[in-house]
Formats: C-alpha cells, sequence, structure tokens
C-alpha cells in the first residue's frame, strides 16, 4: 500500500471546510494591540492566546529584542555543542537556574524538543516512565522514543499512580521517573505536586515537571506549580517553554549540575538544533527583568481570570476552574462546539474548539485565556459574545 494513501483518505478538515466550521490556521494580520488582533480586516478580541503576562509587545522586551539583533545578528547557525552558544545564552540560563532555585539550566531551540529530548536522554532501557494520561504531547513522544518502560495513570488519579508504582517492580538496575505537566494545557487544572512529591519519596521515584503553563504565572514570585504548592526543592526537573509567560520561542530544563551537564552533552535536541535565536535569549531575560519588578502584573492577571469565572458562571455556563489562567467552557458535543466556536468568532471573540482527544469524551470545550493587559471592554466584549451566541444556540439549555 502506498504511504500516501492515508493522507488521501483524511477527510476531517475537509469536512469542517464544507460545513463552514473549520477554525484552524486563521491568518493573523495585525497583532500590535496585544489583546485585539486583526483577521480577514476585522478586529478581534483575542481570548486564545498563552500570552499571559501580556509581554509580547511591552517595549522593554521589544526594545532588548532588537538590540541583541544589532549585536548579534539574526540568528546563531549552529547548535549550541558547536558554534551556537553566546555570552547571552549563558547569563539566561544563570538567570533562570536562580530564579527557579535550581542548580542550572539548560535551553533548547523549542519547548517540545527540551521535553522530548530531555526524557529521551534520561529514561533508559531499565528505567519505568509513569506519566499522566493528560500530559503534554511533547511528554507523551518523549516517552516514546525513550527507551524506558513507559505506563500511564489515570488523570490527576494518586490512587492510581500508586497502585502502579507498589505493582510494577523495578527492571534490573533501573529507577523509576513520574512525569507530568504542572498546569494542563486544555482544561487549565493543576497536577497535585504534593501528592506526587510524597508518591515520589515513598517508592525513590525521581519528579519531573512540565511548567509551560504556570512559568511566570503561579507562585508568590511567578516560578510556577511547585512554588505555588510550596514544593519548589522537592521537584527534581522543571522544564517549560517560553512561548507562554516569556512571549517568544524556546524552552528549558533546570535541576542538578550533573543532571544538567548530563542532557547538555548527550541530548540529541541539544547537540543537532540549532540555538535559540539572539532576539529570543534577549527577550526571556527582559521578560524576567519584568516577572521579577512587576508583581503587579501577575495580580492583575488573577483579576481577571476571577472577573471572567464569575461572568461565565452567572451566565450559567458550565465553566472549569482548574486554578490557572485557563477557562474552558464545556459545551458538550463536537458539531454544536465548533459551531459555537464559529458564531463567537463573527461576534469578533477569538477562542480555542477543544474536541477530544484532547478533553474529555463528551465534554467538547471552547477554551479561553486571559491576559494581564485585557482591558475591561475586552473582557466585556467575551462575555458579551458568550451571552448572544448561547442564546442562539441554547447554550446552557
Amino acid at each position: 500500500m502506498d504511504p500516501f494513501d492515508k493522507a488521501f483518505r483524511y477527510r476531517r478538515a475537509d469536512d469542517l471546510i464544507d460545513l463552514g466550521l473549520y477554525p484552524y490556521f486563521r491568518p493573523i494580520e495585525d497583532s500590535t494591540g496585544g489583546t485585539v488582533v486583526e483577521i480577514g480586516g476585522r478586529p478581534i478580541v483575542m481570548a486564545g492566546s498563552n500570552n499571559y503576562l501580556g509581554l509580547t509587545h511591552h517595549p522593554q522586551v521589544v526594545e532588548a529584542a532588537r538590540k541583541a539583533i544589532a549585536d548579534f545578528g539574526t540568528g546563531c547557525t549552529g547548535s549550541r555543542f558547536l558554534n551556537g552558544t553566546l555570552s547571552l545564552h549563558e547569563e539566561m540560563e544563570t538567570r533562570l537556574a536562580a530564579f527557579l532555585k535550581k542548580e542550572a539550566c539548560i535551553t533548547s531551540g523549542t519547548g517540545y524538543q527540551t521535553n522530548v529530548g530531555a526524557l529521551a536522554t534520561l529514561a533508559g532501557k531499565d528505567d519505568i516512565l509513569f506519566g499522566d494520561r493528560d500530559n503534554h504531547a511533547s511528554l507523551i513522544d518523549g516517552a516514546r522514543l525513550a527507551f524506558a518502560k513507559s505506563l500511564k495513570y489515570r488523570h490527576n488519579d494518586v490512587e492510581d499512580l500508586e497502585r502502579m508504582l507498589r505493582d510494577t517492580p523495578l527492571l534490573g538496575s533501573g529507577g523509576r521517573l513520574i512525569v507530568t505537566d504542572g498546569v494542563f494545557s486544555m482544561l487549565g487544572d493543576l497536577a497535585p505536586l504534593p501528592d506526587l512529591v510524597r508518591l515520589s519519596k515513598e517508592y525513590k521515584a525521581r519528579l519531573i515537571v512540565d511548567d509551560a503553563h504556570a512559568f511566570g504565572v503561579l507562585g508568590e514570585h511567578g516560578r510556577g506549580t511547585a512554588e505555588h504548592f510550596g514544593v519548589i526543592d522537592d521537584v527534581d526537573l522543571i522544564v517549560g517553554t517560553f512561548s507562554k509567560s516569556c512571549a517568544c520561542l524556546g524552552g528549558f530544563v533546570a535541576g542538578p549540575k550533573k543532571v544538567v551537564d548530563y542532557i547538555k552533552h548527550t541530548s540529541r535536541s541539544v547537540i543537532f538544533s540549532a540555538s535559540m535565536t539572539p532576539a529570543s535569549v534577549a527577550t526571556v531575560l527582559a521578560c524576567l527583568d519584568i516577572i521579577e519588578s512587576e508583581p503587579e502584573r501577575r495580580e492583575s492577571l488573577w483579576v481577571k481570570v476571577r472577573r471572567m469565572k464569575k461572568g461565565f458562571e452567572e451566565l450559567g455556563f458550565d465553566v472549569i476552574d482548574g486554578g490557572s489562567p485557563i477557562l474552558s467552557v464545556v459545551i458538550g458535543d463536537d458539531r454544536t462546539t465548533m459551531e459555537f466556536n464559529r458564531q463567537l468568532f463573527e461576534q469578533g471573540v477569538f477562542v480555542n474548539a477543544v474536541l477530544p482527544p484532547a478533553a474529555p469524551p463528551g465534554m467538547s470545550l471552547l477554551r479561553t485565556s486571559y491576559m494581564a493587559t485585557h482591558t475591561d471592554e475586552d473582557l466585556d466584549r467575551i462575555l458579551a459574545a458568550f451571552k448572544v451566541v448561547g442564546e442562539q444556540l441554547r447554550i446552557p439549555g
């Protein structure tokens, strides 16, 4: 059989296009407003971005990126291992390690390749990976690439994880790794880190937390889920991405120096990928400055999240509040969710339609997410659009 046959048989996107419900790959023509973008010549309130602190257009951040390009050019044209390490990279990694209260840090070109590279490097053939079923695709793919045995426990189910840890014998001289998102990207709920820490100690497992959606947002100082729960010293490795609160592209692993050195010298994602661009590195440094010096940004974000949760509930919607800047509104069936999303866009509001398997079966939802820079007018427009479309589609019923 021709390996391309599956591509010619694929109809899901075409079917949505035929129905006028296709919501993906919409080209944004202008985003200088930050919370309001231009799509198809129309202003659209952005309620589907991971730009939680609203730093992509901060003057200090933009100027830092410009200066880095002037000083170092647009790219490094090589991997960190060879010619692609700048003084900026080392400054950024030192700052990140100190910020996260870890000994060392190494960065990669994207958050995805950071997770894939770290897990594939650390998990050997005699090791066992225990991962949450709702982990990000990059963690799942990292587990697939590793030679370790990989097991999935039910989402945030501590009892199921403990059963697996108790009933799964070690393989030869291998060990155990518990791997979880800190904030799960679709539902926006938090991993029960205190329980995972307890189990990691009881069963002598290492704990790795992907804090992509928590970095800069959760915790007193924005250090993420581990700081939020007061267990930052008990998490072995913190990984994350710069594509959310740090307004650019790249990823990091922070932890013990010897472990980071091992990843640095053996991870294929580090050795065989071009390093982060000078502009991205400078952007991260500028964002760290703002995260550390402007805690009011986080406070403003949480005020907006609480306001939107209350607004959705007053309208009668079933909203999932997991404790993050993500509020997912459950609609139910796939077709109605896509139609709701289409009509919201017509009303001038951009959200993300999430269908199974990214959402639980029967719980297709509209993922909304918020920025510290959203205005009261932005939030009012979002709620007004949900009200109009909800009444039109009789949701909630």
